[in-house]
């Protein structure tokens, strides 16, 4: 399983590179510098050094006492990627893909964002290496996201509304790719999640794996063991995989991933592409897609605008496919509830979209026994969702109880 993707970028059945041929070069460019310099002494050098300078790494493996009593049951630890710098995970991928990018040339950054915290993070990190940045985002997720759009616009970067389709994070993808592919000579485009043609997850992968590998470390000097589940919520699932990863080997440990279960089940009021997805093709990779009755990519929905993606990283349904790893759901009620929770008993504001792998633990723990172990990626802080909270409640359209 640590081995893959193959040379061709699949995992399994799913991955690889579905793309006009005149796409095919500028992916095989990318492709060919990520080889030259992954295993670059220099490179992971620099890497590891903005990890620890400009990020913060390493973040710590945080014990929830008052949560683990208030539960009764496993003892449940938080990886922080909340206190990264920016407030998110999302700062390990962009460093990584701005150095490479530098290496190549590259004079111009293009992302897309969905929740705000990648763009967030490839602001920051553009401004750092003197880039000039653009960032696609669907016009209902600035909306929803005011604070990190002035974030990135602070920082330098010009965000571009996507205004077609559903106006969230499919479209932004699809702007940002089109922009790439008109500005290849000059600009890179730095992919947020771990999806997208083949280099893109498993780089990002490997850019985020440094969640897992910390964590590992930090539980076994903690309770001298491994822990016996992980917890992480999906969208394109680059949080989740980069936890996952370093554990497949261990067998002993469970890996369940969070999908957004929106208003229920029902087409159009969720994000569950796992769940209830098939196979097919998106954005140049194949993946489990949630797709409606023509073939086409179905509408979505989660209250977090960083979980409403119809695709998922081939590397995860591949995992779900072998077994190695769980897929499960949690609706918008149920993560504003752990949203609630987390911050009363913890006094840690979490992400919404970390909300819902706290969901699901919060509804694990208790039927676990108290010698379990339990590690919930928080993958963000939740102070970019506070007013989204606020309002909602005001309208009540969601409870604090």
């Amino acid at each position: 399983m640590t081995m893959l993707p193959n040379a061709d970028g699949f995992f399994g059945e799913y991955g690889g590179q579905f793309l006009p041929a005149e796409v095919l070069p500028v992916v095989a460019e990318l492709a060919e510098a990520y080889e030259r310099y992954r295993d670059d002494d220099d490179f992971l050098a620099d890497f590891k050094r903005l990890l620890k300078h400009f990020s913060g790494r390493p973040t710590p493996l945080y014990f929830c006492g008052n949560l683990t009593r208030q539960l009764g049951g496993a003892r449940i630890y938080l990886k922080r990627e909340d206190l990264n710098h920016l407030g998110a995970h999302k700062v390990n991928n962009t460093i990584g893909q701005i150095l490479l990018a530098k290496r190549m040339g590259k004079t111009r950054i293009i992302a897309e964002t969905g929740a705000g915290q990648h763009g967030v993070a490839t602001a920051a990190t553009a401004a750092l290496m003197g880039m000039e940045c653009t960032v696609y985002m669907g016009a209902e997720d600035i909306e929803r996201q005011k604070l990190n759009v002035f974030r990135m616009e602070m920082m330098g970067a010009k965000v571009v509304p996507a205004m077609s389709g559903q106006r969230t994070l499919k479209e932004a993808v699809d702007e940002a790719i089109a922009a790439w592919v008109a500005d290849a000579g000059e600009s890179f485009y730095l992919l947020g999640s771990a999806v997208g043609p083949h280099p893109y997850p498993e780089m990002v992968r490997d850019f985020q794996s440094v969640i897992g590998r910390e964590a590992r470390k930090q539980i076994l000097e903690l309770e001298g063991r491994m822990p016996d589940y992980l917890v992480a919520c999906v969208g394109g699932g680059s949080n989740a995989i980069g936890l996952f990863h370093p554990f497949l080997e261990d067998e002993g440990v469970r890996m369940q991933g969070v999908e957004p279960a929106g208003r229920g089940l029902t087409p159009g009021n969720h994000a569950a592409t796992l769940s209830l997805g098939t196979p097919g093709v998106l954005h140049g990779f194949k993946s489990y897609v949630l797709q409606d009755d023509k073939g086409e990519p179905a509408p979505v929905y989660s209250i977090s605008a960083g979980l409403d993606y119809p695709g998922v990283g081939p590397e995860h349904s591949y995992l779900k496919d072998i077994g190695r790893a769980e897929y499960v759901s949690a609706s918008d009620a149920e993560a504003v509830h752990a949203f609630f929770t987390l911050s009363r008993s913890e006094g840690i504001i979490p992400a919404l979209e970390s909300s819902h792998a706290l969901a699901q633990a919060l509804k694990l723990a208790p039927t676990l026994g108290q010698d379990k172990i339990v590690i919930v990626n928080l993958s963000g802080r939740g102070d970019k969702d506070v007013a989204q909270i606020q309002r909602m409640l005001h309208e009540g359209t969601i409870t604090d109880r």
